[in-house]
């Protein structure tokens, strides 16, 4: 482990391991600082990010001078760490899986331009697929790749494997990421794919991602069912990324 990011990361994905493997149940309390420190031969302030990662994904609640409980329950998804679909499947115990619905070369739209700051009609890749947990389809993803990343597409077995995990092996690594979430109703195609009747509730995240020189590369919309996960933000008055938009209302 060589940062004290890895260290923390390192501990919260052993113990949401443990969680969503049985080793902790819903209840029961978590070793304490001092015994994890220990363990993993890392500080308690370490120990402390890992638990601040775990509380922000609904896994943990706390309490003054108290042990960490586990809550359990709902599917929760937190926005701490940037983690793929995969990796989060996994980490509440589900098997994560995909059907690619569609996988285009083509001109990149205003929208697409503007978030991958490429040209007006642009080659880019677009990727439409429906992920699964467990067999069950819970999230439409619709991806829009840089053309020299989105052209690695074809070579990943999109049905098992997790994108993000493929081109971190090739040495693209996804590092940061901006969320805008928001409710929009099921249309007809979202609908079919996602199992649910038109103009249900669905929650829609759109994700522009960077790599490590701070490029884009992905611009996405993912949309959820909204019996599939709930997300979580854990903010502060000190310091928060959370912002909110008022939308106009529109005039009667």
């Amino acid at each position: 482990m060589e940062s004290s990011e890895v260290r923390y990361q390192a501990v919260a994905r052993s113990l949401r391991d443990g969680i969503a493997g049985g080793e902790y149940a819903t209840g029961a309390r978590l070793p304490s600082e001092s015994e994890l420190a220990a363990a993993f031969a890392v500080s308690r302030g370490t120990v402390r990010q890992a638990f601040a990662v775990l509380r922000a994904e609904g896994l943990i609640a706390s309490r003054r001078g108290a042990r960490r409980v586990v809550t359990g329950g709902e599917r929760t998804q937190g926005f701490a760490e940037l983690m793929s679909f995969s990796a989060w499947a996994r980490s509440v115990g589900e098997v994560p899986g995909g059907r690619v619905v569609e996988l285009l070369r083509r001109p990149a739209s205003a929208v697409e331009a503007a978030q991958l700051d490429v040209d007006d009609d642009a080659p880019i890749y677009h990727l439409t697929r429906v992920r699964t947990l467990s067999g069950r389809a819970v999230m439409i993803e619709r991806t829009a790749y840089v053309e020299r990343v989105g052209a690695l597409l074809p070579g990943i077995d999109m049905a098992t494997e997790s994108v993000t995990e493929r081109l971190a092996a090739l040495g693209i690594v996804l590092t940061e990421a901006e969320h805008r979430i928001d409710a929009v109703a099921a249309g007809t195609e979202d609908a079919a794919l996602l199992d649910v009747a038109a103009g249900s509730p669905l929650l829609r995240t759109r994700r522009r991602t960077t790599d490590q020189a701070g490029d884009p590369i992905e611009w996405s919309a993912d949309t959820y069912r909204s019996d599939a996960a709930v997300f979580v933000v854990h903010n502060s008055a000190a310091l928060t990324a959370l912002a909110r938009v008022e939308r106009p209302v529109p005039s009667q």
